[in-house]
């Protein structure tokens, strides 16, 4: 999880230039996505109370690491976003974890996704100047689309693990 932050908020300061796109991207849209499977497979091996420890460890060293290797302000934004859609994405998955496979990361993804990017966009980098609404959008739909292909890894990896399917008990 730390090592998944840490790399989102190194990237996310260098803006995504292929295809004409740095206006609309940075590289972190691809990287931190992997925070919320991450997430997810450990509700559900774990339960919800032993994933809030993860997200709070997390948040914790993934902090203290940023300050390191990226900028202050990035590091504020990162954790203030982390701690609060990682708390909403255990939370969302948590009470759908007896639908669908599917449904409880993709809702769960969907909703902490919003609540990530409108947190993290607008105290990273409101009032710099930088395309940081365009940024939000499309890292929004990055992040959207990224929830669908991580269905897939997500499927496989409880599908092969059969203890994963209900929560471990606390």
């Amino acid at each position: 999880m730390c090592a998944a932050v840490l790399t989102a908020n190194v990237l996310v300061q260098f803006p995504f230039t292929p295809f004409g796109l740095e206006d609309y991207l940075t590289y972190g849209a691809f990287t931190y996505p992997v925070t919320f499977l991450i997430n997810d497979l450990t509700n559900r091996r774990l339960g919800v109370q032993r994933t809030r420890l993860v997200i709070y460890v997390g948040f914790a060293l993934a902090v203290l690491l940023s300050v390191l290797f990226a900028t202050p302000r990035i590091a504020l934004a990162s954790g203030s976003a982390f701690l609060v859609a990682q708390l909403m994405d255990a939370t969302v998955f948590n009470r759908l974890r007896r639908r669908a496979w599917w449904m409880p990361p993709a809702m769960a993804g969907f909703v902490s996704s919003a609540i990530d990017t409108v947190v993290f966009f607008s105290l990273a980098f409101a009032g710099t100047g930088l395309p940081w609404t365009s940024w939000a959008l499309c890292d929004y739909a990055v992040k959207l689309a990224m929830i669908l292909v991580f269905l897939g890894p997500y499927k496989a990896l409880i599908a092969r693990m059969p203890m994963w399917q209900q929560p471990a008990t606390a």
